[in-house]
């Protein structure tokens, strides 16, 4: 028979763990339940002294009803958290939406300063509406150097290519991050930029030498550091060089000595979610626990079992494998950064109001979209000015997305779905769960016969995506477009996302044809792009009985 865990080892031992929640009230709400844990046992967790909490979904306002419930139920300060690298409208309805960060990254190259006064103005609106929807820690920025164009999972997360860009940038969004009174956290240290893998999924390697993590890896970390950031959170990928057996997660090299030692960070340290493959695939939910505390984390991010975390880390405690006085340091300096909110900038009284949440920051939003759009070739209106043949309608808005079932850029009345429809375009999905239009054919990959008829704008929903396995460079989109230019089908081109797909389409196309790429592929930046190559809305202004 166990022995009972005693009350105040394992108070101390919840106190380190972040569990996952959804944002939304009741239980039947959760989008993810095989992770987001029901009502009455994150109840009893806090209760029993569980640190923070991570959410995901709901609208901005419910999220701050949620989050006040959360904190009476825990009676103690807690961390709150959420990971909305893009803007809390990313992932909660209502707040703001911004374009990905490696849109500045691109941006920097043609206007440094520009990119810099961008970038403190994105960590500030996320850090006020993070406050205003009752969070306290954002999990950003992605310090990782985005230098793999094939990267399955970073992609347009990044903030750039190239080190001093991505050290510069990020270390502006954290002075206005933080600024605005929350937690920020670089991540995924030591660098998950230079993958090819997904962590969600496999463990990645990266072979390279410390030379080379100097120069390349470590330079953003250095400069989030030096810009007060709270936290770094570690990456699920191997370092044969520093530690040829544990992930980052998982070795005092990397976080004790590495992150400890030679970086001089004193803030905390928090683990990418414990539940990914990377980890869980080859431990159980304690040992995982227990090894990344003992190579010198703080917190531990989603365990696949927070139960067996807590009996697990007790157990350790009691056998000597752990030490109690560093997890007193650690729940210190969880309890030192709490303090640093309470003590913040930001407005106490905008801290989880509902009827502030979801006020979002529409002319930054706007302004974020129109500097980092690219654009070449025409417009439909100057086509059809020049007596184009190549002018729109009858015809097919080919939209390549992953799945029509999870794309919350893509409602219904998206303008992407609207405006070519108005235009006389009807949709045709090509997706994972729509009929494929590939074909064996190297030279003519696309299935034109089951396209159907008249001329194509195609638009091209493409970027890293965790459990995805691929930023979509894998499929022949190249042939696609030279395919459909020989037929003369090809009216027109939009890519929302990854600039990699961008970069190698442009060579292909024509001058005169209509072409713009957008980072963001939210609806604003849908209808800018749209708009900017001729299909402007003209429903604006008009009654609704019109």
């Amino acid at each position: 028979m166990a022995r009972p865990l005693e009350p105040e080892l394992q108070r101390l031992a919840a106190e380190l763990l972040v569990v996952r929640a959804s944002g939304h009230l009741a239980d039947h709400q959760r989008r993810y339940p095989r992770w987001e844990l029901a009502n009455a046992e994150l109840q009893a967790l806090l209760e029993l002294g569980v640190g923070g909490v991570i959410l995901l979904g709901a609208g901005a306002a419910e999220l701050a009803l949620r989050c006040r419930q959360l904190r009476d139920w825990a009676g103690q300060p807690l961390l709150l958290c959420a990971d909305v690298e893009e803007g809390v409208g990313q992932r909660f309805e209502g707040a703001s939406w911004l374009v990905p960060p490696l849109g500045l990254g691109r941006l920097h190259g043609r206007d440094p300063q520009l990119a810099l006064d961008l970038a403190e103005s994105y960590g500030r609106c996320t850090g006020r509406d993070a406050a205003r929807a009752g969070l306290n820690w954002v999990l950003a920025p992605v310090c990782d150097v985005n230098n793999n164009p094939a990267n399955p999972v970073i992609n347009v997360r990044a903030w750039g290519e190239e080190p001093a860009v991505v050290a510069e940038l990020t270390a502006a969004f954290c002075r206005g991050l933080q600024g605005a009174g929350v937690l920020g956290c670089a991540k995924h240290f030591p660098g998950h930029g230079d993958t090819s893998s997904d962590s969600h999924l496999e463990l990645p390697v990266l072979p390279h030498r410390r030379e080379r993590l100097e120069a390349i890896e470590l330079p953003p970390f250095r400069a989030a550091i030096a810009a007060g950031v709270a936290a770094v959170m570690t990456a699920h990928l191997l370092l044969p060089v520093l530690d040829p057996e544990r992930p980052a997660t998982l070795s005092s090299a990397v976080l004790s000595q590495l992150l400890r030692r030679d970086l001089g960070f004193r803030g905390l340290v928090v683990t990418d979610a414990l539940v990914m493959e990377a980890i869980s695939r080859h431990h159980g939910a304690g040992e995982a626990t227990v090894l990344a505390l003992e190579a010198g984390a703080d917190l531990v991010l989603m365990p696949a079992d927070a139960h067996q975390a807590i009996e697990a880390i007790v157990a350790a405690l009691a056998s000597g494998r752990l030490s109690r006085q560093q997890l007193e340091a650690s729940a210190e300096r969880r309890r030192a950064a709490l303090e640093q909110v309470r003590t913040g900038r930001g407005d106490p009284g905008l801290k989880g109001d509902p009827l502030t949440a979801a006020q979002p920051d529409r002319p930054l939003e706007q302004e974020l979209v129109e500097r980092t759009l690219e654009q070449r070739g025409g417009s439909w209106a100057s086509a059809k000015a020049s007596a184009d043949p190549a002018i729109l309608g009858p015809g097919v808005n080919l939209l390549r997305l992953d799945s029509a079932l999870q794309a919350p850029f893509l409602p219904p009345t998206a303008p992407a779905l609207t405006l070519p429809a108005a235009a006389g375009l009807r949709p045709c999905l090509l997706d994972n769960l729509h009929p494929s239009l590939w074909r064996p054919d190297p030279q003519a990959p696309l299935n034109l016969d089951q396209l159907g008829e008249g001329p194509v704008l195609l638009q091209l929903f493409l970027r890293g995506n965790p459990f995805r396995g691929s930023a979509g460079g894998d499929e022949p989109w190249p042939a696609a477009v030279a395919q459909l230019l020989r037929h003369g089908r090809l009216a027109g081109l939009a890519i929302y996302g990854s600039p990699y797909l961008w970069e190698a389409l442009q060579p292909l196309l024509p001058e005169p044809l209509p072409a713009a790429y957008s980072p963001g592929q939210m609806p604003r930046a849908q209808a800018w792009l749209l708009g900017r190559l001729g299909l402007a809305d003209r429903s604006a202004g008009q009654a609704f009985t019109d």
